[in-house]
């Protein structure tokens, strides 16, 4: 009797957890990951400050918005969706690949699904952390945010959040770690200048502004401009959102390489 229990008890513990939970202990590893390493920091929050500063101190912005901080924060929030799903994203996941961590999990049942899963609901936790400080400082600095166009634009960060976690992973599972490093901060600086993210399009002049249009960045900076600073959001950029998540995550899936 005692020998047959023991054998329930130790066929119950072997079994995997459910794939829901695989996902949130593998997110709370990302997330103390993320906030445990300060070049992480330094690109997820302090970057970002440093360009709402910088935007309220030109006058690249001046008659967009009723006022140089008004038209920068949303822009920003936009930063910070690239900073901590792509560029952060990649880079970490692209130098786990090399040292063999990613090698170990896929000898788990997480899978490729778990991961991509994990490090999506991770971005949102930390972009949930970026929100609270980089808002607190642009109302600091006299933001006033449409307050109706909030549900709207927590849409618009999940979008993001999912889109550009998925081009990240897809980017760090298919090269090698120095060039999923030099690509991720190159697009970086590319769309923080000309993507869309931290100038409107209609500050954008030419065929850069035109390419721009197609791109998730632009569609993540316009739409949270839209909410955020007149409460409404053009169809357009959810669309253009919505499709670059859905493929961006059916590719990383289908050529995501553990090693």
């Amino acid at each position: 009797m005692s020998t047959n229990m023991e054998t329930a008890v130790e066929d119950t513990t072997s079994r995997p957890a459910p794939p829901l939970t695989r996902a949130l202990r593998q997110a709370g590893y990302e997330i103390r990951s993320i906030l445990g390493n300060g070049e992480q920091l330094m690109v997820s929050l302090a970057l970002p400050l440093m360009a709402m500063i910088g935007l309220t101190w030109l006058d690249l912005l001046d008659g967009y918005a009723p006022s140089r901080i008004d038209a920068a924060a949303p822009g920003v929030l936009a930063l910070c969706v690239v900073s901590v799903a792509f560029t952060g994203q990649g880079i970490q996941t692209g130098f786990d690949r090399q040292y063999g961590v990613l090698r170990s999990l896929a000898t788990t049942p997480l899978g490729r699904g778990g991961l991509i899963a994990g490090k999506g609901l991770a971005v949102i936790a930390v972009l949930f952390v970026q929100v609270l400080v980089i808002g607190g400082v642009a109302l600091a600095m006299g933001w006033h945010p449409v307050a109706s166009g909030w549900p709207l634009a927590i849409l618009v960060l999940l979008l993001g959040a999912v889109a550009f976690t998925s081009l990240g992973l897809l980017i760090a599972g298919t090269l090698r770690p120095q060039a999923t490093l030099a690509i991720t901060n190159l697009v970086w600086v590319l769309l923080a200048a000309v993507g869309g993210l931290l100038l409107p399009l209609s500050k954008i002049p030419g065929l850069v502004g035109t390419v721009a249009t197609l791109l998730p960045s632009s569609a993540l900076g316009e739409g949270l401009r839209g909410a955020l600073i007149h409460g409404t959001i053009d169809p357009t950029s959810l669309l253009v959102l919505a499709a670059w998540a859905v493929l961006g995550t059916a590719a990383a899936v289908r050529w995501f390489h553990w090693d």
